[in-house]
């Protein structure tokens, strides 16, 4: 059933399973004590950040399988994204797997975005399980959006910092796990911000927290 914007499950899809992997300054936030696995290095043991970001996803793909108790042939999907360009990292860690791949791409919201099309797919029963997981990298998004880090640029203090981690969850159609009752589909809003370097005043208008205005339009909260 679908109201406005938002999506509502009458089957109830389920969390029935989940894993996270961050890096070692992700490690000392609130949510930092929930991850399974801290990178001890940026780099992850590889060569490029890039492929670090891929083996991150990779990782907490598997996880979240094997804490689950799943093996590959239970699940009929994988959605996942990532930051960077044709979804490399999301690209190249759908190889480890035997199971059919759809890219997302939606930049902060991928993973939310994931879990969406992922529970749809559920609920409709077209798929009885799918993984939604998502990745990024701070050295590779920095990389890509603003400056390489061997630029040696400073950073303004109020930059924002792109998270170094990954998650994947599996959606299921089993009656045990976390439901997930609605989804809300959003809209792209331009509120005029420039500075490359303060993501955060694009991205907080979403939480309903301020009222930006944008030329003669007044912009509500949500």
């Amino acid at each position: 059933m679908k109201k406005g914007n938002t999506v509502f499950f009458k089957n109830a899809p389920r969390i029935t399973s989940f894993a996270a992997v961050c890096g070692s300054k992700e490690k000392e936030g609130v949510l930092g004590s929930y991850a399974d696995v801290t990178l001890q290095d940026d780099m992850y043991g590889e060569s490029t950040f890039e492929k670090a970001e891929c083996k991150m996803l990779s990782t907490a793909i598997s996880l979240a399988l094997s804490k689950g108790g799943y093996a590959e042939k239970d699940i009929d999907a994988l959605l996942s994204g990532d930051l960077l360009n044709q979804i490399i990292s999301a690209s190249f860690a759908a190889r480890d797997f035997d199971f059919p791949f759809l890219g997302v791409y939606s930049a902060c919201s991928t993973m939310s975005e994931s879990m969406l099309l992922g529970a749809m797919l559920v609920n409709a029963g077209y798929c009885n399980r799918v993984v939604a997981a998502t990745g990024s990298h701070f050295a590779s998004a920095e990389r890509q959006y603003r400056y390489p880090l061997e630029l040696g640029c400073t950073r303004p203090p109020q930059a924002q910092w792109t998270v170094t981690g990954a998650g994947g969850n599996v959606i299921s159609n089993e009656k045990q796990g976390v439901k997930i009752v609605s989804g809300t589909m959003g809209k792209v809003c331009d509120f005029g911000v420039t500075d490359v370097n303060n993501m955060g005043a694009a991205m907080a208008p979403v939480s309903g927290i301020i009222e930006p205005r944008a030329g003669n339009r007044t912009l509500t909260k949500n």
